[in-house]
């Protein structure tokens, strides 16, 4: 099938390219997966066009997980990285001002949250979650540590391949799309019931960000790249919402 989207128009997303709401193995699946067929409401003016957000509403580190939660100047422990990319139209046109926010488990594999189970130790200089503006060319990067691998009670032994959460908002709150970005090379990203309930591979790579050498910094992080596409046949899969913006 020619995956190539038209010069003009809406390019229709493929339905086989993402997951069913019922996948077993996924074991939350079973209870989260709706009964009846979805319903569809159409958006208000409100929704659409507000509240709107700006470039002020964005701290000095809030792109720096790095640093954006320790005291005194101190950085997060682990790998240091860089993640960057574009967010684009289903035309890969540039889409600007959307605002991302990201979060992650520590380089260790745990989350700073009250109900963790995890027994990995925390980092006290790390919170684990930051936001940035896409600029005009719909460019973002941010500064975070390769967030650890960790258990959960899916399986008897499964494990949750490195990741970081991504929310997308486009001109309001309302507009908000959720996804995962995993890292090039990860031998669990195959085992991931979460991720095999994706069929479609191409749909699998579009989540796998690769490791960008160009934008590496010597001597300090490494970089990888995750472009995000709001909706089309190249459409990014977002759990949340599939058919995209």
């Amino acid at each position: 099938m020619d995956k190539t989207p038209p010069k003009g128009g809406y390019a229709a997303r493929l339905p086989q390219n993402h997951p069913a709401a019922l996948y077993p193995p996924y074991r939350t699946s079973v209870k989260r997966s709706p009964t009846y067929a979805p319903i569809s409401f159409p958006t208000t003016p409100s929704e659409e066009h507000g509240p709107v957000f700006g470039h002020d509403i964005l701290g000095p580190l809030d792109n720096d997980l790095l640093h954006n939660f320790g005291t005194d100047g101190a950085s997060a422990i682990g790998p240091r990285i860089v993640v960057h990319g574009r967010v684009q139209d289903q035309f890969g046109r540039p889409v600007a001002g959307a605002l991302l926010e990201v979060w992650q488990a520590n380089a260790g594999g745990r989350y700073r949250h009250v109900r963790e189970g995890y027994v990995a130790a925390l980092d006290p200089n790390f919170g684990g979650c930051g936001r940035v503006i896409t600029d005009a060319e719909g460019q973002y990067e941010f500064r975070t540590v390769m967030p650890g691998a960790y258990p959960w009670p899916n399986g008897p032994n499964d494990w949750r391949p490195a990741h970081i959460h991504f929310s997308v908002f486009g001109a309001g709150f309302a507009q908000r799309l959720i996804t995962q970005m995993y890292f090039e090379g990860d031998p669990l990203i195959p085992r991931c019931p979460i991720v095999r309930s994706i069929a479609e591979p191409d749909a699998v790579a579009r989540l796998i960000a690769p490791l960008d050498m160009a934008r590496t910094v010597p001597m300090d992080a490494r970089a990888y790249r995750f472009d995000i596409t709001l909706r089309g046949r190249r459409q990014t899969m977002f759990e949340n919402r599939m058919e995209g913006l």
